[in-house]
């Protein structure tokens, strides 16, 4: 007994050390593991693209990695430019909001005051210097929301050749895995990595999928209710919605912001309404039917995650802590002594009433028999 509880508390020790050491060098090598692990998931997303031009159109490896290169390079150069522009149209707007949205305060203020006979003159006048120094600072205000989709100019660079690489030496990442196992585990490891990998690639492709879906969803509930700025806000609420709760509350707070001081404070009730069904639909019909319920992860977690990949890799890892922590469980849930953990990571698994009850009348007859 005792010698089974100092195997525990063995194991146990392990495990925080283990944690802790690998949770400092994650910290250590931010610049090097965070657009590595980027450059993995874009690679198992644009794996089928690859695999089709060198078996169909018959393109060497190189041929078919740089061609992907430069779909990626591409598809990244439309980013940065639709937001380009549209942030500085932003920015020439940034003075008539910051009068219109201080008039609208201003009023809504003075119309508190006369209602619940409340002064708030101080508080008015601190309030509006604080919107002044925030508003007129468009520089502060461009940086932050340019800061969420990149890192620096030396992120990409290390991205892209990452990306290369991948992709090119796939084959070799994968015989290299499967070597490092025992020969007799030989059939059992290629099957879970050829598994791992399918879930993979259909979870990063679910996931670019809910971005589009979100984002259209929400560009039409900003266009009909007249909001400026929809399509802008409309793909930040798409790219910030891959975190959970957390993103799609600030992409509402800043919709809900720009509505207030372009609109009407009642525009800005029906926007958070609008904000609150699209939620709904995305989490009980989009995710769900898109990303898949086997990788799904449950809230308790996916607070934790962003927490610890915010503070280990910034806001980089508040994007990508959520498809590491899917990988994790998918890797738990093939390896026998892992599946605890698989199963702590994903969502609380509904008991089946039939088969409880089954199991009830199964006794009851047993019991008559005896």
């Amino acid at each position: 007994m005792n010698f089974l509880r100092l195997s525990f508390l063995v194991k146990l020790t392990l495990v925080v050390i283990s944690i802790i050491g690998l949770g400092y060098l994650l910290a250590l090598g931010q610049s090097i593991l965070a657009p590595f692990f980027l450059a993995f998931l874009m690679a198992m997303l644009f794996l089928p693209a690859a695999t089709f031009m060198e078996r169909r159109l018959r393109f060497p490896r190189s041929m078919s990695t740089m061609t992907s290169v430069f779909i990626m390079l591409m598809i990244l150069s439309g980013l940065i430019y639709f937001f380009s522009t549209q942030l500085s149209d932003f920015s020439k707007d940034l003075p008539h909001l910051r009068e219109q949205f201080t008039t609208v305060f201003n009023g809504f203020q003075h119309w508190i005051s006369k209602t619940f006979n409340v002064k708030v003159d101080e508080q008015v006048d601190y309030i509006n210097q604080g919107l002044n120094k925030l508003l007129s600072s468009s520089g502060a205000i461009l940086g932050f929301t340019f800061g969420i989709f990149s890192t620096g100019f030396g992120f990409i660079i290390f991205f892209t050749i990452f990306f290369i690489f991948i992709l090119n030496y796939r084959r070799l990442l994968n015989n290299f895995i499967i070597a490092v196992f025992n020969e007799r585990h030989k059939s059992s490891v290629e099957e879970a990595v050829n598994e791992i990998r399918i879930m993979t690639k259909k979870y990063i492709f679910g996931l670019f999928l809910q971005v589009i879906i979100v984002s259209t969803l929400t560009s039409i509930v900003l266009t009909v209710l007249g909001v400026k700025y929809a399509i802008l806000l409309a793909v930040l609420t798409g790219l910030l919605n891959v975190i959970p709760y957390l993103g799609i509350f600030i992409s509402l707070v800043i919709s809900c912001f720009i509505a207030f001081a372009t609109s009407s404070p009642s525009t800005c009730i029906y926007v958070a309404m609008g904000y609150i069904a699209v939620h709904a639909v995305d989490g009980n019909i989009v995710l769900p039917f898109v990303v898949g319920s086997k990788v799904k992860i449950n809230a308790l977690f996916s607070f934790v995650g962003i927490l610890l990949g915010e503070h280990l890799w910034g806001i980089a890892g508040m994007f990508l802590c959520i498809p590491a922590i899917a990988i994790i469980k998918i890797i738990c849930e093939r390896v026998e002594d892992l599946r605890p953990w698989g199963k702590l990571l994903g969502e609380e698994e509904k008991p089946n009433k039939k088969k409880k009850s089954y199991k009830i009348s199964k006794n009851i007859t047993l019991k008559e028999m005896d």
